[in-house]
């Protein structure tokens, strides 16, 4: 148990947690939660607003033992609910084994990760929280609950999303295939023209795919492409070869980001954009991201783009992704295949935040979901009116946890 002052990763929210606890057995876990306190759970503590936050006891689950079990047939792992991607990978990777996406970054935990439904990119590749087969939770009343995709259908679709309402997760079941090797290639200044004429082409041409702009001028700054076969010699699309490798930051090291020569390498070090060895950046920033149907990209680009005067001053980098549709009832990519058009602003909520609401008013007509553990103004209600099955998400959750155990002020605006 600890007093310590607690931040987010980003340092922009200071948790008002009473205590930190760091429980060592999901038997402390399931005491702690059925003393009847209110509870959050802390994982990496990649998210950017107060949906982790609490009043009550902040839990830590990097204490609980560490574990990567590879099913009999190969097909999928169990991992503890404090593990981390990149200790997952390591782990897969001597097994010979895979995920089917990675996240920009692989320090973040996978059980925070699956409740956000945070995701990688590539038009064919779904977000993150669509591996998960399987669900261990202790949920209101202190009880180890499991939930199964095979077993539990519509439940489970509803729990995998969870924005931490349900319960705390102490396991996952995750999809695993054969490894495989991805080739990275970085090319600099895609013409406004190639864009206009063949953006869903180029959002398509890789296993995955990233196009980074600052939204100072019309043509997008970077191309971030992961094959499993080498590109053809020469330009692409009329963007050059980058001369050296780069950042998603302009001016940051790039010495961070994984290899970008072209080379065929294991998966877990050319999906992500960063290296597991370096801490991605110094946490100096704020984060934002939106969802729009992927038929309307360019629509929503164009939209950006008249607003750049002000976006621009006050970001570091822009990623423009692509997911592919899912059926988890609260993920931004329900239904629908996803354009995503993330935000790296700078570390100034006073200046970023009147942008967000400028941003969110440009792109309303695109019915632009907010990702869940980012910076966004969009009103509870708009949300809300987003998800077909927001309706059934708060019953379960009132099923789940009936005490409301896991409530915080953020849950309560979304969920009442």
């Amino acid at each position: 148990m600890s007093d310590e002052r607690v931040t987010n990763w980003a340092g922009n929210i200071v948790f008002g947690a009473r205590r930190l606890r760091r429980p060592s057995t999901v038997e402390q876990v399931q005491e702690l939660v059925a003393a009847g306190n209110p509870v959050k759970v802390l994982g990496s503590g990649h998210s950017f607003n107060r949906m982790a936050d609490t009043t009550g006891d902040l839990v830590s689950l990097t204490g609980l033992p560490r574990f990567a079990e590879i099913a009999p047939d190969r097909r999928t792992v169990r991992v503890d609910g404090g593990i981390r991607y990149g200790e997952l990978f390591s782990r897969l990777d001597a097994e010979g084994l895979a995920l089917h996406n990675t996240a920009s970054l692989p320090h973040i935990s996978v059980a925070g990760a699956i409740a956000t439904a945070t995701h990688g990119s590539g038009g064919r590749h779904a977000n993150l929280a669509t591996a998960v087969s399987g669900i261990e939770l202790i949920r209101g009343d202190g009880e180890l609950v499991t939930l199964r995709r095979d077993t539990d259908g519509d439940t489970f679709a509803g729990a995998v999303v969870h924005l931490g309402a349900l319960g705390v997760i102490t396991a996952l079941t995750l999809d695993v295939e054969p490894a495989y090797e991805i080739r990275q290639y970085v090319y600099d200044g895609v013409p406004r023209a190639s864009i206009e004429e063949h953006l869903p082409e180029m959002l398509a041409d890789g296993y995955s795919v990233s196009l980074f702009t600052d939204w100072s001028g019309p043509d997008i700054s970077m191309a971030w492409l992961k094959r499993r076969d080498p590109v053809p010699a020469g330009d692409w699309y009329g963007a050059r070869r980058a001369d050296g490798p780069r950042h998603p930051v302009p001016g940051m090291p790039a010495l961070n980001s994984t290899d970008q020569s072209g080379e065929p390498g294991p998966w877990h070090t050319r999906l992500p954009h960063f290296r597991m060895e370096f801490t991605p950046s110094s946490g100096e920033e704020l984060q934002s991201e939106y969802h729009v149907a992927r038929e309307r990209a360019l629509e929503a680009i164009d939209a950006v783009q008249a607003i750049a005067a002000d976006v621009a001053p006050v970001l570091q980098t822009c990623e423009l992704r692509t997911i592919a549709a899912d059926d988890l009832w609260l993920s931004p990519n329900y239904h629908r295949d996803t354009f995503a058009l993330h935000f790296t602003w700078i570390a100034d909520t006073e200046a970023v935040l009147p942008v967000v609401a400028k941003l969110e008013q440009a792109l309303a007509p695109f019915d632009a979901r907010p990702h869940w553990g980012k910076v966004y103004t969009t009103t509870p209600e708009s949300v809300r009116a987003q998800y077909d099955r927001f309706r059934d998400f708060v019953a379960l959750a009132g099923e789940y946890d009936p005490n409301r155990i896991f409530r915080n002020p953020w849950l309560d605006a979304l969920l009442d």
